[in-house]
């Protein structure tokens, strides 16, 4: 290899081997590790680089962040791409007339998808959060304020739901969004945090968001629950299967830690689990869950995941992710569709702008763009 460097690509699960003999001091005899490049165990699953996650849509239309999507997109090929809060106030997607009456916007959207359109990639499209004119209520999650209320008409957000969808079917077309994903809210099961509401509230805002979907053309793919911690999984294809609501797919998260879910400005301690099957086990279980469900056959995208829930935890800049991330991907097989790394860049507002170039951020790349999770191996 040039200048004898192994460059581990940890983040897309890509790596190089080597057949070498170590002397760790002169009397000490040689360790062999053998590879037989004939055998194989049959293709390799990619799903780790099916879907990157990234903070919120708003941050998609700073030229830093494009930058370094598509400096992602060059080196891991990337698929898909999954950010928050796309209905947010800072998109500009609805307000009422003084009559009450809707109106659209999607200006900022078409920027932000005909981009990532651009990149060879597609949205995976999360609904969320609620804007301010559509809210029941006030609370809101992170220095953006992304409101986490239930909507304060069911029906203004199913017109919401199927407007957009009919306009992605209008500017990209229905062969390209039928390659989509459209995934319901995010991590409801956090009250407070994500959702204000019940896991009524939200199975009925999934109702409505599906049909929404699905009117505008049946072979569009809706899912969720997009829950924390592996949680309501059961409960949701329960739900969709007694009430005949579409459904497509599983979405949930887990992270490498145990105790809490939510870190919403980085000031709480986190440690890591010392569990050998943290994380890969709940993928596994979701996979159970699923084969033993009404519909043993949906799909199962784990649409966040990594060491640590907190946007300030130094284990995301050390080197001990780079194995725990390889671990994960090898301890999960072929249980998950899609595992989306949450987060690809350290351009990441949730607790705000952030002040050192190393703060434990969760992405990829930090904010200047050095590859944080690429190790490099010196032969």
């Amino acid at each position: 290899m040039k200048k004898s460097l192994i460059i581990l690509f940890v983040f897309v699960g890509l790596a190089s081997f080597k057949s070498f003999a170590q002397t760790t001091n002169a009397d000490s005899q040689n360790r062999i590790i053998k590879v037989d490049f004939k055998k194989e165990a049959g293709k390799l699953n990619t799903m780790f680089k099916e879907c990157i996650g990234a903070g919120r849509a708003n941050e998609g239309l700073r030229a830093d962040w494009r930058q370094q999507l598509a400096l992602v997109k060059k080196e891991c090929d990337f698929k898909y791409i999954r950010f928050h809060g796309l209905l947010t106030d800072d998109m500009a997607v609805y307000r009422e007339d003084e009559k009450g009456n809707p109106e659209y916007n999607y200006q900022y959207v078409d920027v932000l998808f005909d981009y990532i359109i651009s990149l060879k990639m597609k949205p995976f499209v999360e609904l969320g959060f609620m804007p301010n004119a559509l809210a029941s209520g006030k609370e809101t999650i992170f220095w953006w304020k992304g409101n986490v209320t239930p909507p304060k008409d069911y029906k203004k957000w199913e017109d919401l739901i199927k407007n957009l969808t009919q306009h992605f079917t209008e500017r990209y077309g229905a062969e390209e969004v039928k390659t989509w994903y459209f995934e319901v809210w995010n991590e409801p099961n956090l009250s407070p945090g994500f959702w204000t509401g019940t896991q009524a509230d939200y199975f009925k805002l999934y109702e409505y968001s599906a049909r929404a979907i699905k009117s505008v053309n049946t072979a569009y793919r809706v899912g969720g629950p997009a829950t924390a911690g592996a949680a309501w999984v059961p409960e949701t294809i329960d739900f969709c299967a007694k009430n005949n609501v579409p459904m497509d797919f599983v979405s949930t998260h887990t992270y490498g830690v145990k105790h809490g879910y939510l870190d919403e400005f980085g000031t709480s301690g986190t440690i890591l689990s010392q569990d050998e099957f943290s994380v890969s086990g709940d993928i596994l279980n979701s996979r159970k869950q699923i084969a033993t469900s009404a519909k043993p056959n949906l799909e199962l995208h784990y649409t966040e995941w990594s060491t640590s829930y907190t946007p300030a935890d130094p284990i995301h800049d050390s080197y001990h992710s780079a194995a725990y991330i390889l671990q994960k991907i090898k301890q999960v097989g072929n249980a998950a569709n899609s595992m989306s790394y949450w987060v690809f860049t350290d351009i990441f507002e949730e607790a705000g702008p952030r002040f050192t170039p190393f703060h434990g951020g969760f992405g990829l790349l930090n904010t200047q763009g050095i590859k944080n999770r690429l190790i490099s191996l010196i032969i």
